[in-house]
């Protein structure tokens, strides 16, 4: 079967099948892996990509912002979890066309975003590639033993809750890719699409607040990333569509150039915003926003509208 016939929950399910997590820890299907330390810690592990030609385009990003956004969307697993950050390690294949001033600028981004959590990068690998750029990073966090905030722990009744804005990434890649024109608005999406801001302080907020049950980061869109909460937790969903957090900038671009604002936010990924459920009347010291409940259901039902969206498809 092609890949993408079987799909990303297909492919995931078929690697899942065949390993099997030891005891006591949590593997694939979370934003981390979940390994016990045994001193009332929990050490947490997560891997991401990114891709020239998938994930970015070399000739648009500037170097340190690629660099910013390598390490942001690992440290954006670890808020996903509701921990700590301790510590990144690099693996990335670069063309022989780049030179010691792009990988300065490059590694000038990727520590800036690392040190204000305190992240630092302590390996990695180099390697020659023919062609494209690829970036792998993996990250280390920790958490207090048992209180990582999984995908899984969604209950009946839940209210769904997200932090920030929805669609400003997906918005501003779509920006680059059909050539907009790029005003202020334009310029504030496409900062959010390269440079954004992973919700640590957010994250470890919501592992101690009493009444929240699961959590997962905003990559995919929530069209995507919601269906893995409710496939990992076996329930189902009601969103209402208009109670969706938009920008204002989001809302003027989207005029401009006649694109749906809904399917941005539900499907264009690349958020890193934090989209958790908790107790109907769990109190939640962050700005976040209400936009459905979880139900018994098994499925996902949209209130607003009489479209169905889904989420980014790596395949």
């Amino acid at each position: 079967m092609k890949l993408k016939e079987l799909g990303e929950f297909g492919l995931i399910d078929r690697i899942k099948s065949g390993v099997t997590a030891p005891d006591g820890m949590t593997g694939i299907g979370d934003d981390c892996a979940v390994i016990p330390q045994g001193d009332g810690i929990d050490l947490l592990v997560s891997t991401d990509m990114l891709v020239e030609g998938i994930h970015f385009i070399l000739d648009d990003i500037k170097p340190y912002r690629l660099g910013w956004k390598s390490a942001a969307v690992n440290l954006s697993d670890i808020a996903a979890m509701g921990g700590l950050p301790v510590a990144t390690f690099l693996s990335f294949a670069l063309p022989e066309s780049l030179d010691s001033k792009w990988t300065d600028e490059f590694f000038k981004g990727y520590n800036d975003i690392s040190g204000r959590y305190h992240c630092t990068l302590l390996g990695g690998d180099t390697t020659a590639s023919s062609d494209k750029v690829c970036i792998s990073v993996t990250i280390l966090g920790k958490c207090v033993s048992g209180k990582a905030l999984l995908r899984s722990g969604a209950r009946e009744g839940d209210k769904i809750c997200v932090t920030g804005y929805l669609g400003d990434a997906g918005a501003g890649l779509k920006v680059i890719l059909e050539g907009a024109r790029r005003n202020s608005d334009a310029q504030a999406l496409i900062a959010m699409h390269y440079q954004p801001i992973p919700r640590i302080e957010e994250g470890l907020k919501l592992a101690v607040a009493e009444g929240v049950h699961s959590m997962i980061d905003i990559s995919d869109g929530i069209g995507s990333d919601l269906r893995h909460v409710l496939r990992a937790s076996r329930k189902g969903a009601v969103v209402n569509v208009n109670k969706l957090p938009l920008s204002d900038e989001l809302l003027r671009t989207c005029r401009r150039n006649g694109w749906d604002p809904l399917e941005l936010a539900i499907s264009g990924g690349e958020d890193y915003e934090l989209l958790f459920t908790a107790d109907p009347d769990a109190e939640i010291d962050i700005p976040h926003t209400v936009i459905g409940e979880i139900t018994d259901t098994g499925r996902l039902d949209w209130l607003g509208t009489d479209r169905d969206f889904g989420g980014y498809h790596h395949f």
